[in-house]
């Protein structure tokens, strides 16, 4: 009976606290589903995470791969089977019950080049595996700042439009006392739905950086918060410093002279010739054939061994794909060079820019804070008078209303200098990149 009671008492205390469980779950997942993530994390799982790194990770194991069975050639492969059949009259073929061969590459003047070509592939693939981690870590960083300053921005603009909304009250009462005419409310409310079409257009973009960082780092869409501090100053670099190798142009111009190795082999291939070893071993029996009547002297343990020599005399074949490797090589030195130029290019583009970037970042912080000022000599007036009302000429007092657009026209400079220094981190970020200085980057990164 007493237990049966106690039984009673923990069911009605968990139908009791289930609410209260529930609840303390939904907070609980809530706060695990947004948490602050830092710049660190985020480039650290999007190297992870990214298609370009595990395609670049394929192409390195298939050029070591590559390197494998060139040096393999020389190293005697092993292999044993059997042929057991049945034969009727005059023997067809060996009648082999099992068999071993063994055979090798002993000299290949081409197989050499092959080799060389094989490293400077693993080489090249190893240059571009860096290349596509520096280029992941580039977008990661890009997005991740820029959600970052959109975050501030929206911030802005919701002050922005808390202020609008009391414009929009202040100007109501006005219009309808008969002291300000409807234009003036028409304005309020222009500036008003301008803000909100502003607010909009920011909470898209800040979506799609959101979708964006989920792709590259794997994590679920809108759990990733940016924490501002976590960003480290961004190296200042210039054009007039020496350019470091840049793994993905390193990359290319050790492809091109894999390229050119390997058309040098295929050329040799039908200029010089080639030896190869060879042995095999025969068990063969007379069970089912009569190969014993038509053949005297018959054995069942047969072994021969020995070199082959090959002497290309006509191989056209052979010639026309020494023809096209050689084509290829070509090609990819022509596609290095052009890397190079593009390379030239962005920077020269990226240093002119970012002068006149950094002026417009300037100019941004100056009218910011020259607003900022006048705001505070806006809220003054409003509360101390201007002392001069009486006095001929003198400036009317000031309105509610002045105060309200001061906020707004505060708010609008500050976030146009926090999406100028966006603009300006972006073009540094990429000048360091095109630079070869990523490694700077992410030092700094695993330092913060």
């Amino acid at each position: 009976m007493v237990r049966k009671m106690g039984v009673k008492l923990r069911q009605k205390l968990l139908v009791f606290m289930a609410p209260g469980v529930a609840a303390l779950a939904l907070v609980c997942a809530s706060a695990l589903a947004q948490a602050q993530v830092s710049l660190t994390s985020v480039v650290e799982l999007a190297q992870q995470n990214s298609s370009a790194v595990k395609l670049a990770n394929a192409d390195l194991q298939k050029a070591l791969a590559a390197l494998d069975q060139t040096k393999d050639a020389y190293i005697p492969n092993f292999a044993i089977g059997s042929q057991v059949g049945y034969s009727h009259g005059f023997p067809t073929g060996q009648p082999s019950v099992g068999s071993a061969t063994m055979q090798s590459l002993v000299l290949s003047f081409s197989q050499r080049q092959y080799t060389k070509a094989a490293r400077a592939g693993v080489e090249a693939a190893n240059l571009n595996l860096k290349d596509a981690k520096e280029q992941v870590a580039l977008d990661a960083s890009t997005a991740y700042i820029e959600m970052d300053t959109v975050d501030s921005e929206l911030e802005g603009v919701r002050e922005q439009e808390q202020d609008a909304v009391r414009l929009v009250a202040i100007e109501q009462q006005r219009t309808e006392a008969g002291v300000d005419p409807l234009s003036a409310l028409l304005q309020a409310k222009l500036t008003a739905a301008q803000l909100k079409l502003s607010r909009l257009h920011l909470e898209t973009r800040s979506a799609t950086l959101a979708k964006q960082l989920a792709t590259l780092t794997g994590l679920p869409v809108g759990s990733i918060v940016p924490d501002h501090a976590s960003i480290p100053e961004i190296p200042a670099v210039s054009a007039g410093e020496a350019p470091r190798p840049i793994p993905g142009i390193q990359s290319a111009n050790v492809l091109a002279r894999s390229k050119l190795l390997e058309a040098k082999g295929a050329d040799l291939a039908w200029r010089r010739p080639s030896i190869g070893f060879g042995a095999v071993y025969n068990y063969d029996s007379n069970e089912l054939n009569s190969y014993s009547t038509y053949y005297n002297n018959f054995t069942p343990n047969n072994v021969s061994f020995g070199l082959q020599i090959t002497v290309p005399f006509f191989d056209f074949a052979v010639r026309a794909k020494a023809k096209v490797s050689a084509a290829e090589a070509l090609r990819a030195k022509v596609e290095a060079e052009q890397a190079q130029e593009q390379n030239d290019i962005q920077i020269s583009q990226l240093t002119s820019s970012l002068g006149e970037l950094d002026a417009q970042a300037q100019v941004a912080s100056l009218k910011q804070q020259i607003s900022a000022e006048q705001l505070k000599s806006v809220l003054a007036q409003l509360e101390l008078g201007n002392g001069a009302t009486n006095t001929p000429g003198a400036p009317p007092q000031l309105s509610p209303t002045a105060e309200q657009l001061a906020r707004i026209d505060e708010r609008q400079k500050y976030v146009d200098a926090i999406e100028a220094g966006l603009d300006l981190s972006k073009a540094r970020l990429n000048l360091l990149h095109a630079l070869g200085h990523m490694q700077d980057w992410l030092n700094e990164l695993h330092a913060k």
